[in-house]
C-alpha cells in the first residue's frame, strides 16, 4: 500500500493555507504556512501567477486530496462512485471521504491527525462493530460504533489527542463516549455538517472534461 513519505509542510504552502497534516504544531507558531507564506521551491517566492480555470480546478482538488490523504486512483474511484449516486456529485464525493475509517478516528479524538489515526487503524489499534479493522479506506455506516482497543488505552499521546480533540469538538454526525473510548456513527453527514472549506464543484468540472 503507498503512501506519501515527503514533508507533509509543503503540501500545506502549495496550497495556500493549513491543512492541519501535522496535528497539534498546525495550531502553534511553528507551523510552516505562518513562517513562510509562499509555495515551496526555488522560486516560491517569486510565484505570482495567475491560475487559469483548469489551475482553479486542479487546485481545488489536490487540496482536497492532500486533506484526506489519499492518492490520485482512489480519489477518482470515490468520484465515479459519487457520480452514479443521487444527489450532487460534489457533496456525495465528500461524504465518501469523510466516512473513511481513518477519518472518524481523526473526527472522534482518538488521533492528532489523519496520518496518526490512519497508523493506528493499520496497526489494529480499533474494533467497529466489536470487530478487527485494519483497513484505513472503510466507509463506514449509520450506526457503526467504533472502540479503541484496551491496549492503546492508556498510551500518553491517545489520551492527549482526546483532550485536544474534546477542546476541538466532535461533528455533529458523530458521537464520542470518552469514558469508553468509543465512537458511534450517528448518521451519515450532509455537506453542511462536514468542516471542510472545499470547492467541490471546481472538482467535479475538472473530472467532468
Amino acid at each position: 500500500m503507498g503512501r506519501y513519505t515527503g514533508a507533509v509542510c509543503r503540501l500545506c504552502r502549495r496550497e495556500g493555507e493549513k491543512l492541519l497534516l501535522k496535528g497539534s504544531r498546525c495550531y502553534t507558531d511553528k507551523c510552516s504556512v505562518e513562517r513562510r507564506r509562499y509555495a515551496p521551491g526555488h522560486h516560491g517566492q517569486n510565484m505570482r501567477m495567475k491560475l487559469s480555470e483548469y489551475g482553479g480546478q486542479l487546485r481545488a482538488k489536490q487540496k482536497v486530496r492532500r486533506t484526506y490523504g489519499v492518492f490520485e486512483r482512489v480519489f477518482r474511484t470515490y468520484y465515479h462512485k459519487a457520480s452514479k449516486m443521487k444527489g450532487e456529485t460534489g457533496a456525495n464525493l465528500i461524504q465518501f471521504l469523510e466516512r473513511r475509517m481513518d477519518n472518524v478516528v481523526y473526527r472522534l479524538g482518538f488521533a492528532p491527525s489523519r496520518s496518526l489515526a490512519r497508523q493506528l487503524v493499520t496497526h489494529c489499534h480499533f474494533l467497529v462493530n466489536g470487530k478487527k479493522a485494519s483497513i484505513p479506506s472503510m466507509l463506514l455506516k449509520s450506526g457503526d460504533v467504533v472502540e479503541l482497543k484496551e491496549s492503546l488505552r492508556k498510551n500518553p499521546q491517545v489520551m492527549d489527542s482526546l483532550a485536544s480533540g474534546a477542546h476541538r469538538g466532535v461533528p455533529s454526525w458523530l458521537e464520542i463516549d470518552a469514558e469508553n473510548f468509543k465512537g458511534t456513527v450517528k448518521h451519515l453527514p450532509s455537506r453542511d455538517e462536514i468542516d471542510l472549506q472545499a470547492q467541490e464543484q471546481l472538482i467535479v468540472e475538472l473530472y467532468s472534461k
